[in-house]
């Protein structure tokens, strides 16, 4: 499975198989993140095998063996949410072409235990990655004129980008983004709020991916 299949194949899950991540893995995962790290500066750790990420109920009811997870974190600055937005996007996409599921978390785990792993540095969120008990569902969707549009003859490049972000994980599944085209510029903003900066980071990676970069150039990316 390549990235792009993962993307089509990606879905959120919350409840995990109880079985650990093999080394092989875990090394896979954590070169993956160090790529990342290096690309965009942030800190972002991969934790395994702690259970302190939720309280009692959600661990009973939600969160099922949800042990590992990246931690996305890194020095707080402008622009580091959505850096992470972007790579736990990679990072979701990679897990998937691995065979284990992920569920990217932004207010319900425990902050108070999930910071103590980072002192000093900002936490924007974690994202659970094991073996799902089931594949999830497809989320519901926004339609393609709802977040897009192009000045002209629509390329292929820029449909193929957006049916990518259509497919995107977005906090509370709002996926308020708004992409404009006209030759080969495109215009991605997203609306304020809760982790709309993350959600930009999102978006844009899977617009990549889905556009091809070599196709394109960002103009303006604004949360």
């Amino acid at each position: 499975m390549d990235m792009k299949e993962a993307m089509k194949q990606r879905h959120t899950v919350r409840r995990f198989k109880d079985l650990p991540l093999e080394e092989d893995v875990i090394q896979l995962l954590e070169e993956r993140v160090r790529m990342n790290n290096e690309k965009l500066g942030t800190e972002i750790r991969l934790v395994c095998n702690d259970d302190t990420a939720f309280n009692a109920a959600l661990k009973l009811f939600l969160a099922k063996n949800a042990v590992n997870y990246f931690l996305l974190t890194g020095e707080d600055s402008e622009d580091l949410e959505e850096k992470l937005g972007y790579a736990s996007a990679d990072l979701m996409l990679y897990a998937q072409t691995l065979g284990l599921n992920t569920w990217w978390v932004g207010g319900t785990y425990s902050r108070k235990a999930i910071e103590a792993l980072s002192p000093g540095k900002k936490t924007h969120g974690i994202v659970i990655v094991g073996y799902g008990e089931v594949q999830g569902n497809p989320h519901r969707s926004k339609k393609f004129a709802d977040i897009a549009k192009y000045d002209g003859e629509m390329p292929r490049w820029f449909k193929e980008g957006v049916e990518a972000v259509l497919l995107a994980p977005t906090a509370v599944n709002r996926q308020a983004v708004k992409i404009e085209g006209k030759g080969n510029e495109v215009a991605l903003s997203y609306a304020r709020g809760f982790l709309g900066k993350a959600d930009l980071g999102i978006c844009r990676y899977f617009f990549e991916l889905g556009a091809g970069k070599e196709n394109f150039v960002f103009v303006k990316t604004e949360g």
